[in-house]
């Protein structure tokens, strides 16, 4: 990935912590070791930021910002839910 290229955005922090959690969760390799793992404790961790993200930013967000973190957060919480089984 070019590096030039990427932005500072609250969009590429969520996006950030959220790929965090995929890998975490075995739902995206590792991109150095292209490997599967999963960690449900880290996965935990970076779902955790990101509620804790949506508590503090609450109110100071715009509606695009809240909704997309609103999603992103509700779908690692049901995969992980689903990873635990």
């Amino acid at each position: 990935m070019n590096q030039q290229n990427l932005e500072a955005s609250f969009s590429t922090l969520i996006l950030s912590i959220a790929s965090s959690a995929a890998m975490a969760l075995g739902l995206a390799p590792h991109p150095e070791t292209q490997e599967m793992n999963k960690d449900l404790k880290m996965a935990r961790f970076n779902i955790d930021l990101l509620v804790l993200l949506q508590t503090k930013t609450k109110g100071n967000l715009d509606e695009d910002e809240q909704k997309f973190l609103e999603s992103v957060i509700s779908d690692l919480q049901l995969k992980y839910v689903q990873s635990e089984k």
